[in-house]
């Protein structure tokens, strides 16, 4: 095997991927603190061209060092807003036709390899604080969860990796959904 160089990978420039589609799904940051892990989920929104993210409460947005350590300018290329409450965003997700899927520990959450994606839907995934997970009344307001199973003694992962984790079944469902804006 011989690793291909980025020139042979033939990624779009960031004009290229601003006329690009996106899959029908939108990253909600409930009150996400570190803004290094706001950096990595604006890197992962880029692989997976997912429609935009959502930065809501505490949650760093750019410009920042910290943020562009870790999304090496993907936060130049992908779509962000931010809201004072993740509840004013998450209205407004509701009013615009997404369904809303927390990523958390809850009862009667949906195991992610049990997950069924439908393609026509448009979704938006909340993604919690890394101490206290997504608020209860975040929780309240979704219209599921999903939850990554585990088998080891740690009962989570890094909010960043969970993103990677959680978005990679929705991407590999409606990658099909991208084509070029007109």
């Amino acid at each position: 095997m011989r690793k291909i160089t980025n020139e042979e990978l033939h990624r779009p420039s960031a004009d290229e991927f601003a006329a690009m589609g996106r899959i029908p799904v939108v990253v909600v940051l409930d009150n996400v603190r570190s803004a290094q892990n706001v950096g990595a989920f604006f890197r992962t929104s880029d692989a997976f061209a997912v429609e935009r993210v959502m930065l809501c409460g505490i949650t760093a947005t750019p410009p920042s060092r910290d943020i562009h350590k870790s999304a090496l300018g993907a936060e130049l290329t992908v779509e962000w807003a931010h809201y004072e409450t993740t509840a004013q965003c998450v209205e407004e997700l509701r009013s615009a036709g997404y369904t809303l899927l927390c990523v958390e520990q809850v009862e009667g959450a949906v195991m992610l390899d049990q997950l069924a994606v439908d393609c026509e839907r448009k979704y938006a995934l909340v993604f919690g604080n890394e101490v206290a997970g997504v608020d209860q009344a975040v929780v309240d307001m979704c219209d599921g969860a999903i939850e990554i199973p585990q088998a080891g003694t740690k009962h989570s992962l890094n909010v960043s990796v969970a993103g990677g984790v959680v978005l990679w079944p929705f991407f590999a469902a409606l990658r099909s959904k991208i084509v070029n804006r007109e």
